[in-house]
């Protein structure tokens, strides 16, 4: 069974060369989707939607995705594409933690941890990884605990803290974190070092409902204490954004008898009603 939580990245008009591109980066890729509005992807089994967005937000690495391979030739290969047109926040090199790693923003502003290692360390080829910044630094242990409490098959890993002399960071704070939400594997760090970016709908985390009472759940535990956005979009207290969607949107909007009528309702609501998008 697929995971009932994805990424969505936000992109300006180009979210079919950002698809290609990455299809053509990552082995076992393959676009699932394509409309005007969005198409999907899947690399590694997991599932991957670009936004046609427009301009008004853009990917930062605020939310970074970790790419582990158990090949360095693989990490050399992915590592050199992805740079191409990038710029690299940490070179590729031996570090404590990996013989070979190295983060990297690409092209499109879209930010990879790539790490040399045994996939069975995460279990899961690419995973989120969540950067707490600024007036959210510290919060990292809290999200991590708060999202673990809101999905089913939910586990955590390992926390590792920083220590004395870490310094800007702060002994407690949280130097990387991993963790399962309904099976989907996601990290989270604290980072005191000073950055220009923050959580917002450039990268958005998409929850897959089948029922009206999930959509309505996980709507009501993410909200708390957020805003609620339209379409499905909503913040959570930290200030991630999370689509709480169902299943089928994919089909609805591209089923050429009754598409129109589905974007039009669909944009009339904040919390999706099944039941008024299947009417419409």
């Amino acid at each position: 069974m697929k995971n009932i939580i994805s990424p969505c990245l936000w992109f300006d008009q180009n979210a079919a060369q950002a698809a290609e591109f990455y299809c053509s980066v990552f082995k076992d890729s393959k676009i699932t989707l394509e409309t005007p509005i969005l198409v999907r992807f899947e690399s590694a089994g997991q599932s991957f939607t670009c936004l046609n967005g427009g301009p008004k937000f853009k990917i930062n690495p605020s939310i970074s995705f970790f790419y582990i391979s158990e090949s360095a030739e693989e990490i050399d290969d992915i590592w050199e594409a992805l740079t191409a047109g990038g710029a690299v926040m940490m070179p590729l090199d031996k570090y404590e933690w990996s013989d070979r790693y190295g983060w990297v923003q690409d092209k499109f502003g879209v930010s990879w941890q790539l790490s040399l290692g045994p996939l069975s360390d995460i279990g899961q080829k690419i995973t989120p990884c969540l950067m707490f910044v600024g007036d959210r630094y510290g919060r990292a242990e809290e999200a991590l605990n708060h999202y673990t409490s809101i999905f089913k098959d939910s586990a955590v890993d390992g926390i590792l803290h920083f220590g004395d002399g870490e310094a800007p960071d702060e002994p407690g704070a949280v130097k990387h974190a991993q963790f399962a939400v309904a099976g989907y594997k996601m990290m989270v760090m604290d980072s005191a070092h000073q950055h220009d970016f923050s959580f917002n709908e450039g990268v958005s985390l998409v929850v897959s409902c089948h029922t009206q009472e999930e959509i309505d759940y996980y709507w009501a535990k993410l909200i708390e204490d957020g805003e609620e956005s339209m379409c499905g979009w909503l913040k959570d207290k930290f200030g991630v954004s999370w689509q709480v969607i169902p299943a089928a949107i994919g089909q609805l909007i591209t089923d050429p008898n009754r598409s129109s009528q589905t974007m039009s309702a669909l944009l009339q609501m904040k919390k999706i009603d099944i039941a008024q998008l299947m009417a419409a």
